[in-house]
Formats: C-alpha cells, sequence, structure tokens
C-alpha cells in the first residue's frame, strides 16, 4: 500500500522528477510478449496522485522493457499532463522517419539502452551507435542503464560518445563498493565532457544499509559537484526489481544532504528544464 506521508523538504517549484514509469491500464496497453517481468499495474492517475503528495511539477516517464517500442502508454500519459511530462522512448529497427516524428511530437527527448543482465544483457550496441547518431541531429539524448560491471567493460564505447548521454541511478556503484571504485572515477571522468549527464536516482538501489539510504548521500554529493550543470534527480518510481520498496517522501527527505539550495535548485528544476524544454 502506498505512503500517504508527505516529505519534510519542501520541493522547489517547478522540480521535475526525472525518472518514472507507466504500467498500465493493462487492458489498455498490456504487457509485451516476452518481457523481462510483469509489474503491477501502475497508471498515469497513480501517478499524478503520488506527484500531488510530494509536491513535483514536471516528469520524464522512462520507457521501461516491459512495454519495449510499444511506447504508446508514456506517450498517452504525456499528452495528458498539459506539457508538463516528456518522455524517453525504447525504439528498435522497425523505426524510421515517421515512428520519430510521431515521438517527437509526443514530448520524447531521449533513447534508453540497458546493460544489465537480468533486463536482457548487452544491447544491439550497432543499433545503438546508429540511434546516437539519428538522434543527435534532432536534438535529442541518450540515456544509458549501466552498472559498474558495464561501466567498465563498456568504457571505449562510452568515451567514444558525442552526443548528449545522461546515465541512470549514479551508474549503479554499490555503496560498499565506495567512491573509489573504478567504475565510479570513470563515470567521474566522462563528466568532465559537456555532452554527459547522471541522475542521481537510485539511492534505493545501490543502498547496502536499507531505508532511508543515507549511505548513497556520499555518491550523489560527490556526482553533484562534478557536474552542478548536468545533475538531474528523480525516484525511479515504482521502484521495479528493487530489494527494498522505498517511501518516496524519504527519497525526497535524502535531498538537503546532496546539496545546499542552490545545488538543489540546478538539480530539480533548472537542468531538467534546460534539457527537456520545459517552460
Amino acid at each position: 500500500m502506498a505512503s500517504e506521508r508527505r516529505p519534510t523538504f519542501v520541493l522547489p517549484r517547478g522540480t521535475c522528477d526525472t525518472h518514472v514509469h507507466i504500467w498500465g491500464p493493462f487492458d489498455r496497453y498490456p504487457v509485451a510478449k516476452g518481457a523481462p517481468y510483469t509489474p503491477p499495474e501502475r497508471n498515469r492517475d497513480d501517478l499524478v496522485a503520488l506527484h500531488a503528495r510530494l509536491g513535483i511539477d514536471r516528469a520524464v516517464i522512462v520507457q521501461t522493457t516491459v512495454y519495449k517500442s510499444d511506447n504508446r502508454a508514456m506517450l498517452d500519459a504525456i499528452a495528458a499532463s498539459n506539457g508538463a511530462w516528456r518522455g524517453v522512448a525504447l525504439v528498435d529497427e522497425s523505426f524510421g522517419d515517421a515512428e520519430y516524428k510521431t515521438l517527437h511530437d509526443g514530448g520524447v527527448r531521449g533513447v534508453r539502452f540497458g546493460f544489465l543482465q537480468h533486463l536482457g544483457g548487452v544491447p544491439d550496441l550497432a543499433l545503438l551507435k546508429r540511434t546516437a547518431d539519428r538522434i543527435a541531429g534532432m536534438g535529442w539524448h541518450l540515456v544509458l542503464h549501466l552498472d559498474a560491471g558495464s561501466i567498465l567493460a563498456f568504457e571505449e564505447l562510452l568515451r567514444s560518445l558525442r552526443l548528449t548521454v545522461v546515465v541512470d541511478h549514479m551508474g549503479r556503484v554499490p555503496v560498499p563498493e565506495g567512491i573509489d571504485h573504478q567504475a565510479f572515477r570513470i563515470l567521474l571522468d566522462l563528466l568532465q565532457q559537456p555532452n554527459w549527464w547522471v541522475k542521481v536516482s537510485g539511492a534505493e538501489r545501490i543502498s547496502a544499509a536499507g531505508p532511508p539510504f543515507r549511505d548513497a548521500i556520499p555518491f550523489a554529493r560527490r556526482l553533484i559537484e562534478a557536474a552542478p550543470d548536468r545533475t538531474l534527480w528523480g525516484t525511479d518510481w515504482p521502484h521495479p526489481n528493487v530489494r527494498w520498496e522505498p517511501d518516496e517522501a524519504d527519497l525526497v527527505d535524502l535531498l538537503p544532504e546532496f546539496g545546499d539550495a542552490a545545488a538543489l535548485q540546478r538539480v530539480l528544476v533548472d537542468n531538467p528544464a534546460r534539457l527537456y524544454g520545459f517552460a
């Protein structure tokens, strides 16, 4: 059952949750055949209620492997948001000019590729490179769902990318590995390049201590220090495949530990507005 607690920390006006997912209603948007997991239904109305509780004004819906490249649920939710939501799509080889135009007109501004074994493993790297070339000219960005192992294994590929790239969930370097872990050092080095961004989301994914996930704070602080104008934040609601089901109010209440008011204004409001074209 969802929490009803409101966070203690009051978010600034215009805060954007840059990492949420929508599943359902399943009678209209059924799960894709061969999906790696079957989630509970969490639809647009559930997200609206969550953001009302937290005090969030904007959102970016990130397509998950549950729907593969069928982006209809996301596009319909964005269309009903009165301009407050954007999207990150999944695509496949069949996507051409018409499909990309539909996505762009529908509020999509990025394409995601995942490298995690439990979600299908390494993507088609040729498709990733072709997609990167295609969307760069559209002003879109690439979103990469990596973990420590894939950062190490694909460092050469990562360094070759020239378009805007956003890394999900702090690179998923586990807290016990520490901020001196080689994969985290690579991520910090990538963030020295002006095309690399990162989300300080997923505290519940990298934590070893559990709720309220305070052991993730040093990772978030270091990333914001490294790229204050290219860091984003998100709840990752509804938290697929997590060890601990977080109360999103706890995630919001971690934010004052991530940086001062000026830093949080950039991370929560200014940076996502610039990347996603919010007014």
